[in-house]
């Protein structure tokens, strides 16, 4: 091999080192003393940290260190004090009501917090992350409620379902009026054009019978949703009064809905989430804005 070649580079007055590349020479420039002494540091960091912290892996353990320290131990004494302190606000929530929840600031923020994200898990698939619904799934924002909104109504709609298999669960069925034969099609139609017209704020078919809807909704109607048509929460009948329609506001809606009514279903939840979950999540979604 032959010797390098140094020399002195014109332009940076920088010996270089002999090497070169396609006509480009390396200058010797040292690295800065700082950088070599950090460096150095680091090296030294490196084998205290090695003797002291757990780090040489072995074949089925690893080196404890000079103090023994465990990051999982930390993390799940960590975890256990946590979960310590919240079964002990979980059992001052199970024994307090609704009200007292409400109305004691260390309650309220533990409700909160669980209920929301007992909501996000549970609740938001069918209601939606926002809480406003979808088609066939109420929207838990307004002022309407199917079953009352207070929050001792909406736990027990939480805890028992909506025509569900448990044996307390809230149950209301709408007859079906045309595929029962209860009504013809001329009435079913009336009906709807009324309901549309006076009680639901959408627009009739032009040329819609309404005094014989009128006729027929008081005949048929009324003694469940009301002659106001504001429904009744015992009964489980809606508001007629309120755009929020579960499957529509239309004619054609309102029209399929008496001749051959959808009935969802809300499973029961106590069993599954546990009472003191339920309380959490009635105090979140009577917080929602919506709640009476």
């Amino acid at each position: 091999m032959g010797e390098l070649k140094k020399e002195v580079d014109e332009l940076s007055g920088v010996e270089t080192t002999g090497h070169e590349w396609d006509g480009l020479k390396e200058l010797n420039n040292p690295l800065p003393k700082w950088w070599l002494y950090i460096f150095y540091a680091s090296i030294v960091w490196s084998i205290g940290y090695w003797i002291v912290m757990p780090s040489w892996p072995l074949v089925s353990s690893y080196t404890a260190g000079v103090i023994g320290y465990s990051q999982r131990e930390v993390a799940t004494r960590e975890f256990d004090t946590a979960m310590a302190e919240r079964a002990e606000t979980g059992s001052k929530l199970l024994e307090a009501s609704l009200d007292e929840i409400r109305s004691t600031p260390e309650l309220l923020e533990f409700a909160m917090a669980s209920g929301s994200a007992a909501f996000a898990d549970n609740c938001a698939p069918c209601h939606g992350t926002g809480a406003t619904g979808f088609v066939g799934y109420p929207n838990l924002q307004d002022d309407v409620w199917i079953w009352g909104g207070t929050m001792d109504d909406i736990a027990q709609t939480i805890s028992y379902g909506v025509r569900s298999e448990h044996e307390d669960t809230r149950f209301g069925e709408m007859m079906a009026f045309g595929r029962d034969e209860i009504l013809n099609k001329e009435e079913i139609a009336a009906v709807a054009n009324y309901v549309a017209a006076n009680l639901a704020g959408s627009t009739p078919e032009e040329g819609a019978d309404l005094a014989l809807g009128e006729t027929v909704y008081v005949d048929n109607c009324a003694a469940c949703h009301g002659d106001e048509g504001l429904g009744s929460p015992e009964l489980g009948a809606p508001n007629l009064t309120s755009p929020n329609y579960l499957y529509g506001n239309s004619v054609e809606a309102i029209e399929a809905q008496v001749f051959s009514p959808r009935h969802g279903v809300m499973p029961p939840w106590i069993d599954r989430l546990g009472e003191t979950t339920v309380k959490s999540l009635a105090v979140y979604v009577h917080s929602l804005g919506g709640g009476q």
